[in-house]
């Protein structure tokens, strides 16, 4: 398996962070031409004023730069040292495809013990990948 296969799963979610970004500016404007907000409800962040459906997406959004952080950087890591094997890359897609389901159940039923399952298991793939990485580095 080359080592740059690593990069799959990190520009994927790269991707779905920029399309979870896109739907911030969408309800936002959407709620201001219904009268539901006004550009002053974001004069520091999001207000009290600003309702549930139209802050979702930027909470999305921030959930998606916050942990996902310490993925790229590992994913990074494995790459520059060229510590990338088959179990690595899985564990990656596998962290995308909870880091979607997250987003998903955040967005639409949000419910938050399913949302929390996800987001504990989304976390402990990175625990996965952080041990992959030092038993490689220690081998």
């Amino acid at each position: 398996m080359p080592r740059h296969a690593i990069f799959w799963p990190v520009l994927s979610l790269v991707l779905w962070t920029f399309l979870v970004l896109v739907q911030v500016p969408i309800r936002r404007f959407h709620a201001a031409f219904k009268g539901r907000v006004v550009a002053s409800d974001f004069r520091y962040g999001e207000s009290g004023h600003v309702p549930a459906d139209v802050a979702l997406p930027n909470r999305v959004f921030m959930n998606l730069v916050e942990v996902p952080t310490l993925f790229y950087v590992l994913c990074l890591i494995l790459y520059v040292t060229g510590t990338v094997t088959p179990a690595c890359v899985a564990l990656a897609w596998l962290y995308f495809a909870l880091r979607i389901a997250h987003s998903l159940i955040y967005l639409t039923y949000n419910h938050v013990v399913h949302r929390f399952a996800v987001f504990a298991t989304s976390n402990l793939v990175v625990l996965a990948i952080l041990i992959c990485l030092a038993v490689r580095l220690s081998a």
